[in-house]
């Protein structure tokens, strides 16, 4: 699951931590790999900002330990340990330029002024600013701000860069390309990044691994693809894009009854009659004519994405998603195809039956716009 090639340098063993006795990580194990971009994904509160400080040092756990490079770091201070971090905020000096803001850390280390000035102009090339050196801090936009702050963090070569949700301030094109500018950044450097986001696209497309959180607890460690397409619960099924999560019976081997109809499937290892979650992405089904079809339903809603349509059927009254080229008509019926291998075979867990019918988004609507309507009068 892991990046290929390079070996533990960071180890979470059994660390919990509590605040004001409301348990924010509960008995996470975690190996971080040298030369990985790994991110930690989740809805705020899950705990991967206090598992960022914690590597940090900026946090102390409760209970087990952090190593760094096999050595237990966990009382060792954050301006001794080999990592840097870039916050939100990026907390640059705003009476200096650009070349000082990142040459800060090795004037503070010391460093001779030829390798300083060799140093800061190969890092402002990396991301970016070969030009902005004598550049005022308050003239920069948001991205240029993020790329200093990046800088100023690698320039001192730490082995290990924590990002704590760095592009949340800035606009959704200019988060798009950087978060390109971060994969090449961790390439070229070799650097090994710890990225903490809330966003499954920045997940998926920047990392060589992601561990998705939950309540304090780790549900899934995997590569992006693996993620996404072999979710081990409804939680992560539902939280990494959209899916159609429904109640099934595992007949046997390959063997699932969902949706009031049995399918065959590329699962195995179940027991026999055994209830799990079973998830049907909505690009992976086909509409059909009805004479051919596994399933029929009503369209509900559709919605016109820009190279394809989002459209809501009603099949027995469970709220189906589906992504699809063919234009569809509101109250139209129509059939649609699962392949086996779209079907997805889940064990039951503590969130199963919380996500999965897309009549419950459309149904808060209507009471956000009821609400509105009120206040209206």
């Amino acid at each position: 699951m892991n990046k290929p090639g390079g070996g533990k340098i960071v180890e979470l063993n059994h660390v919990s931590k509590a605040f004001d006795g409301d348990m924010v990580l509960d008995d996470i194990s975690l190996d971080i790999h040298d030369d990985e971009f790994i991110t930690l994904l989740g809805p705020s509160g899950c705990g991967k900002t206090t598992t960022l400080r914690i590597i940090g040092g900026f946090e102390t756990a409760d209970s087990g330990d952090v190593l760094f490079d096999g050595k237990k770091i966990n009382d060792v201070p954050p301006h001794k340990r080999h990592i840097n971090t870039v916050f939100q905020k990026y907390a640059l000096f705003p009476h200096l330029n650009v070349y000082e803001n990142v040459a800060f850390g090795l004037r503070i280390a010391k460093r001779p002024e030829d390798e300083i000035r060799k140093t800061v102009r190969a890092m402002l090339r990396t991301v970016n600013l070969k030009s902005f050196e004598r550049r005022h801090i308050d003239s920069l936009s948001g991205g240029q701000q993020q790329r200093v702050a990046i800088a100023r963090a690698l320039v001192n070569k730490p082995r290990v860069l924590l990002l704590d949700e760095p592009l949340g301030a800035l606009d959704l094109k200019l988060r798009k390309d950087m978060q390109k500018e971060l994969k090449n950044m961790q390439r070229e450097t070799g650097i090994t990044f710890i990225y903490v986001t809330h966003d499954q696209e920045e997940a998926l497309s920047m990392s060589d691994t992601v561990v998705v959180m939950a309540d304090g607890k780790i549900q899934q460690i995997g590569t992006p693809e693996h993620i996404y397409n072999e979710p081990v619960n409804a939680f992560v099924a539902d939280f990494i894009g959209e899916s159609n999560i429904l109640d099934g019976v595992m007949v046997e081997d390959y063997t699932v009854t969902f949706a009031g109809q049995t399918f065959r499937c590329e699962d195995a290892g179940f027991g026999k009659n055994e209830p799990v979650d079973v998830v049907v992405r909505p690009e992976d089904i086909d509409i059909v004519p009805v004479e051919q079809s596994m399933l029929t339903g009503e369209v509900t809603s559709v919605t016109f994405k820009g190279d394809y349509y989002e459209i809501i059927v009603d099949i027995d009254h469970f709220k189906w998603l589906i992504e699809t080229t063919d234009r569809q008509s509101v109250g139209e019926t129509i059939g649609i195809s699962i392949d086996p291998y779209e079907i997805q075979v889940m064990k039951k867990s503590v969130y199963s039956g919380k996500y999965g019918d897309y009549s419950s988004f459309s149904d808060e609507m209507d009471t956000i716009s009821d609400a509105n309507a009120e206040q209206g009068k």
